[in-house]
Formats: C-alpha cells, sequence, structure tokens
C-alpha cells in the first residue's frame, strides 16, 4: 500500500510538471509584460529536415528554464507554445529578446486549419521586418477568451537563448526604449572615451593612445553586434556580414587588446616573454578568421571562445608578471581586465542558465567593458605625468649642462678671438694672393678660349677654302672649251656675212653648210648649254658656302635677335660638308618652330663643336658602314625649343659622359684637342637660360640634347 501511494504521488508530480509546461499562457493584465520561456516545450531536429508538419508529431519536452538554452548547436530547435487571451486587447506582440539568431519562424495553427507563418532573422535583409527594431518582434491577432498554438523554428550558429516576452505594444515599446537608452548612454562612453585618446595621441603622438583607440571601438561593436545594433544600423541590407560579425567584430576585439596590452605594459622592454605570448595570441586568433571565412560556424565559435578564454588568462598572466617588475601602469591594468573578466563571467553564467536572465546579467557586460575602457583611459592620462616628470627631469639636467657649457665658452672665448684675431690677418694675406690668381687665371682662361676658337676657325677655314676650291676649278674648267665653241660660232657667223649678190650664193651655202658639218654644230649648241649650266652650277655653289659662312659668323648680329634655328643648322652643315664622311648620311627631321631669341654666332659655334664631334666619333668607328647623322627639332609644351643632334658613332661610357663639359677633358691624343670645345657648349647654352643633355651608348652612338626657351631674360647678357 505504501509504496503503490509513492508510486502514485511521483507520476501525479511528473504529471503536473508536463501539464504545467502543456498548459496555455493565460494574457490577463495588459499592463505588464509576460516573460513566457518556461511556459516552452522544446524539440531537437538532429537532421534539420523535418516540416511544420513533421514536426506537430513529435514528443516536445518542457524547458524547464525561464530563459531556455539552446547552446551552441548545429540542430534546429523547435518551440511549442499555447496562449490564451483574457483581456480586451485583440493585438498582441510576442519578441524574441535574442537578436543574434540566424533564422526564427512563428508558425500559427490558424483555427480552420494551416497555418500562419512569420520569417525572421539575420539572413534576412532587415527591411523584411514589420517592427523596427533588432530583437524579433511578432504581431498576434488572439480574440478575447481565445486560445492559439504557436511554433518556433530556431536554427543559430553560435550559442542561443530564448527570452521570449509577450504584451501589448505600449509595454513592449517602454521596455525596448529603456534599452535603448541605456545602450546609448553605454555607447556614448564608448565615443568619448575614443575621441579623448585620439586627441591625446594627435597631441602626444604615442602609439599606445592609437592602439587603444582601435581597441575601443572593437569594444563597442562588439556589444552592438550581441545587442542587434550593427545588423540594424550599419549593415541591415548586408546579411553575410550580419550572420558573420558577431565572429569577425571580436576577433578583431582580442586582436586589438593584445596589441594594446603589449603597447600599453610595455612587454617588448619589461617582459619578453610576455610580448611572444601575446603574439601568439594574435595569430591564434587570425586562425579563428579561417572556419569564419568557410562558414564552418560551429568551429568558428568553438575555436574563438577557447582562445578568447585562455587569451583573457594570458593577459593577466602577463600583467602580474609586468607589474612584480614595479611598473605602476600593470597595476591599473589587473583591476580594469579583472573588472571586466568578471563581467564576462556573469555574461556566461547568465547565457547557461547559471545565473538567472535579468537587468543586472543583461547589462553586465556593457557595464563592465565601460568601467574597463574608463579605468585604463585614466591610466593612460596618468602617463602625461609621467611623461611631464620626465620632461622637468630632462630640463633640469639641460640647464645644468647648459650652464657647465657657458663657463667653458666664456674661457674659450678668450682663446678664440686670439686665434681668430690671428687668423683674419693671415686670411687676408691669403685673400690678396688669390685675388691676384684668380686674375691671372681669367687671363688664362681667356686665352684658352681664344686659342679654342683659333683652332676651330682654322679648321673651318681649310674646310671652306677647300669648298670653294671645288666649284671655283669647275668654272675655270669649262672657260677654254666654252672659248672654242664660241670660236666656232664666231667662224660660223664670219662666213654668213661674207654672203653677197657678187658671188655664187648657192656655192656659199653649200659651203656653210659643210662647215656647220665639220663643228658640228648641234653639239656645239649642246656643249655650250651645258658649260654655261655648269659655270652657272659652279657660281651658285660659291654664292652657297658664302651666304653659309655668313650666316655662321653672324658678324652683324652680335646682340640678342630672334632668329631662324634651321638657318643656323643647315649653315654649319654647308661649312662642315667638306669634312663628312662619303658613308655619313645626314637625316634633318625638323619641326616647325617659331624664330627664338639668342646670340646666333655663339649658337652657331655650338652646333659647330657637338657635330664636328659627331663626325669624329663616327670616324673613329673601327668598321665603317652606312653611318647617320640626325638632327632633330621640336617645339615643346612648356614653349621652349628641343635640338637633337644623335650620331651613330663610337659612344661613350658612363665615366666619360659624366665628365664631358669639363674643361680640358678630351679623350683625343695629345696635341689632337684643347678639351674646351664642349665647355664652352656648356657655357653657351648656360647663358642661354637653357640646359644640355647626353645620351650615350658605348658601340651604339650618342646623342646631345638641347634645350632653349623661346626668350632669353633682357637682364641676361653674353660674356664670350
Amino acid at each position: 500500500m505504501p509504496i503503490r501511494f509513492f508510486v502514485l504521488v511521483f507520476l501525479g508530480l511528473l504529471w503536473s510538471q508536463f501539464s504545467k509546461a502543456g498548459d496555455p499562457v493565460v494574457f490577463k493584465d495588459s499592463s505588464k509584460l509576460m516573460q513566457i520561456g518556461a511556459s516552452l516545450e522544446l524539440y531537437s531536429d538532429s537532421s534539420s529536415k523535418l516540416t511544420i508538419n513533421d514536426i506537430v508529431k513529435q514528443r516536445f519536452l518542457p524547458s524547464g528554464q525561464d530563459v531556455p538554452n539552446l547552446q551552441i548547436s548545429a540542430f534546429t530547435n523547435w518551440a511549442k507554445f499555447s496562449i490564451k487571451n483574457e483581456t480586451d486587447v485583440q493585438q498582441l506582440l510576442l519578441e524574441v529578446e535574442y537578436p543574434t539568431i540566424d533564422e526564427i519562424t512563428l508558425y500559427e495553427v490558424l483555427p480552420g486549419g494551416g497555418y500562419k507563418t512569420v520569417a525572421l532573422g539575420q539572413l534576412k535583409p532587415f527591411k523584411e521586418r514589420r517592427y523596427n527594431h533588432q530583437n524579433y518582434i511578432f504581431p498576434l491577432e488572439i480574440p478575447k477568451g481565445e486560445t492559439r498554438e504557436f511554433y518556433f523554428e530556431v536554427r543559430a550558429g553560435e550559442q542561443a537563448q530564448l527570452p521570449v516576452y509577450l504584451g501589448v505594444e505600449t509595454t513592449m515599446n517602454f521596455k525596448n526604449t529603456e534599452r535603448n537608452f541605456i545602450f546609448g548612454l553605454y555607447i556614448g562612453i564608448i565615443l568619448v572615451m575614443a575621441l579623448y585618446n585620439l586627441f591625446i595621441y594627435i597631441t602626444i603622438r604615442d602609439t599606445s593612445y592609437l592602439y587603444y583607440v582601435g581597441y575601443i571601438i572593437c569594444v563597442g561593436l562588439t556589444q552592438a553586434s550581441q545587442q542587434g545594433y550593427t545588423f540594424r544600423f550599419l549593415w541591415p541590407n548586408n546579411t553575410w556580414f550580419a550572420t558573420h560579425d558577431t565572429l569577425l567584430i571580436p576577433i578583431f576585439n582580442g586582436i586589438t587588446a593584445a596589441i594594446f596590452i603589449q603597447s600599453f605594459l610595455h612587454t617588448r622592454e619589461k617582459y619578453k616573454t610576455g610580448h611572444t605570448i601575446l603574439n601568439a595570441v594574435v595569430v591564434a586568433y587570425l586562425l579563428c578568421l579561417i572556419p569564419t571565412f568557410m562558414d564552418k560556424y560551429f568551429v568558428a565559435n568553438m575555436m574563438s571562445q577557447m582562445t578568447a578564454m585562455f587569451a583573457s588568462l594570458l593577459a593577466i598572466f602577463v600583467g602580474i608578471k609586468v607589474s612584480i617588475k614595479g611598473f605602476i601602469p600593470a597595476r591599473y591594468f589587473l583591476v580594469a581586465w579583472g573588472i571586466f573578466l568578471t563581467s564576462v563571467v556573469v555574461f556566461v553564467m547568465r547565457n547557461f542558465n547559471v545565473l538567472p536572465y535579468n537587468d543586472f546579467t543583461y547589462y553586465a557586460l556593457q557595464v563592465g567593458s565601460a568601467a574597463e575602457v574608463t579605468l585604463l583611459s585614466f591610466a593612460l592620462a596618468n602617463k602625461i605625468n609621467i611623461y611631464r616628470k620626465e620632461k622637468e627631469e630632462s630640463q633640469a639636467m639641460a640647464l645644468l649642462v647648459s650652464q657647465e657649457n657657458e663657463q667653458l665658452v666664456r674661457e674659450q672665448n678668450i682663446i678664440l678671438e686670439a686665434k681668430v684675431q690671428e687668423r683674419t690677418e693671415e686670411l687676408q694675406t691669403s685673400n690678396k694672393e688669390l685675388n691676384k690668381v684668380l686674375t691671372n687665371l681669367k687671363e688664362a682662361q681667356t686665352q684658352l678660349v681664344e686659342s679654342e676658337k683659333m683652332a676651330s676657325l682654322g679648321q673651318l677655314t681649310a674646310g671652306i677654302a677647300h669648298e670653294i676650291n671645288n666649284p671655283i676649278n669647275f668654272v675655270t674648267s669649262n672657260i677654254k672649251p666654252l672659248k672654242l665653241d664660241f670660236e666656232d660660232l664666231k667662224g660660223l657667223l664670219k662666213k654668213y656675212e661674207e654672203l653677197g649678190p657678187n658671188g655664187n650664193i648657192e656655192e656659199q651655202l653649200k659651203e656653210i653648210n659643210r662647215y656647220k658639218q665639220q663643228i658640228d654644230i648641234e653639239y656645239v649648241h649642246t656643249e655650250i648649254d651645258s658649260l654655261i649650266k655648269g659655270i652657272e652650277d659652279g657660281a651658285n655653289r660659291t654664292a652657297e658656302i658664302v651666304k653659309g659662312l655668313r650666316t655662321f659668323s653672324r658678324l652683324d648680329e652680335s646682340d640678342l635677335k630672334s632668329v631662324d634655328i634651321h638657318e643656323g643648322i643647315n649653315s654649319t652643315l654647308v661649312l662642315l660638308r667638306n669634312t663628312m664622311p662619303k658613308n655619313v648620311t645626314i637625316i634633318q627631321d625638323f619641326g616647325e618652330l617659331p624664330k627664338i631669341e639668342c646670340y646666333a654666332g655663339k649658337l652657331n659655334q655650338v652646333f659647330l663643336n657637338i657635330i664636328n664631334n659627331a663626325l669624329n666619333a663616327i670616324k673613329m668607328k673601327p668598321v665603317q658602314g652606312d653611318e647617320k647623322l640626325t638632327i632633330t627639332t621640336r617645339l615643346m609644351e612648356n614653349k621652349q625649343v628641343s635640338i637633337g643632334i644623335r650620331d651613330t658613332g663610337i659612344g661613350m661610357t658612363d665615366k666619360v659622359r659624366e665628365r664631358i663639359f669639363e674643361p680640358f677633358f678630351t679623350t683625343k691624343d695629345v696635341g689632337e684637342g684643347t678639351g674646351l670645345g664642349l665647355s664652352i657648349v656648356f657655357s653657351i647654352i648656360e647663358k642661354h637660360q637653357g640646359k644640355i643633355l647626353v645620351e650615350s651608348t658605348p658601340g651604339i652612338g650618342t646623342e646631345f640634347i638641347i634645350y632653349l626657351p623661346q626668350n632669353v631674360p633682357s637682364t641676361q647678357s653674353y660674356m664670350s
């Protein structure tokens, strides 16, 4: 009898538990919110393939918790409950205050059969929600006195709970407004601390403050993502980021925390092993990104939580080690980090239902992180006092050193004044000698320049004499045959003059024809034309040479004048024609150039020296072929004129190219050159406020590129 009694009592109690869980939630007071988690019945679908029609046939178990804990699960979880409305309000709201669930669907069993479905979650864009809130809010239409049965389908890739509230819109809005206000205060503290430390970083340029700003921002974003605010305000239409931010942001939070701790505790100097440990923490967090981007939610969550747990313990260990060495900021860190870890423990214990789901456990993590960032900001601010103290000590030391130096300076000044006087007298004597030497050098330079000019003139004169001799010889050689032809013509004219009525006209005409045949009158006419044309060509050639010589010398243009660059180049080529090898082809690639202001005679000397050097470089090639001398002119965009003179000669090495404009530098044999030609060229171009560049490749050739302004400033004067 007693045994049977106890069995019946046990079965009755067991039935009472099941019946309580299965009883409908009775909503009686519209002025209050109801937390109905204890009335939920749960079922876990390990296949994640069952539909609502399959689920209604399954056996659900009572949750037994005010806030059912779904843990970290890869399965689909179902919740079953009923609601009976005994108020006059027909429009009710059902809220799940856990905004990081990937998919949550509410099925309402309709009285006539079928289901009314509302699907929410982070896998759907935020704009599809009926209520603009980060929590999942479902509208319910339950007439007074009626009961409705509901099912929740929940999929979450991370830790999930079901804090379910039932009420009307006014009470629901009041609770959520309070939550938003408190979170706004928290974000305000985070932003103030971030801006404050950023301002200090800009002021003193200590990277610890910059690292801390990054850490504070990540802390704030971590809390915002956990509360669903990031999905609501930052990326409402990016479902991928919405489902990943609760993993990505904490990972970057851990990385910035480790880097900040290294900088704040000076682990590189204070505790090298700790510095290495924190580097390992950074690597561990980075490894958590691999399963995160592979959408392995379960693996990524487990890895990140394990990394966070060990990283927190290691941070405390490193802080203790540095604190033992007498580093005062480490104590601030231990206090702040201890408060933060305490709030984390409270948060974790709430998630596992060790502590109840209430306002204290709900806000614990926000309060702890706010206290942590505030305390660490104070600790960083204390570093300014340390810097000030160090600065004062260094200034005092600098003042002492300055006083000692001042004493030394006074003692040395007496000695230096005597030495300066002595040295001044020596310098004055040396200055007189140097002025004398400088005068001698200027005279020698003038003589050398004149010598170079005379050498160039002598070479040019010999070439011109030979060049003029050719057309003159051509003229003189044509004069003698032209005289003979004229004698024949004179004889023919004489015979025509002897014609008269007294003689036999017919015989006389026959005699004249015989004479024409004898002198070959047609050939005489042709030869005369040819000889006259040859004389004319010789005369023109001579005139051309004389004109080229006049253009080249510009004896009547010693001042600045607008001249045609092409005219100067052509006159130079005319005068150098006799010295050009027969295998050299002159290519004139001239662009359209305006007249430029220059000292024409001096500029022609530049062309002469460069072209002459180019011809010498071609002649020095051991193997002669079809060689080219290319002259290119262009008008540049900056209103400068460029003249390029490129040869196919022997070229030069970089070492030679760097020295070619030095006075007296030459690669010719002794006695063949003064080494002043290109030095004079450089001086002339410089006086025109232009520049000259040289490009050369040994064995291929050399190109001189001259840049000249269109107008030389009027203040510029040229001294030869």
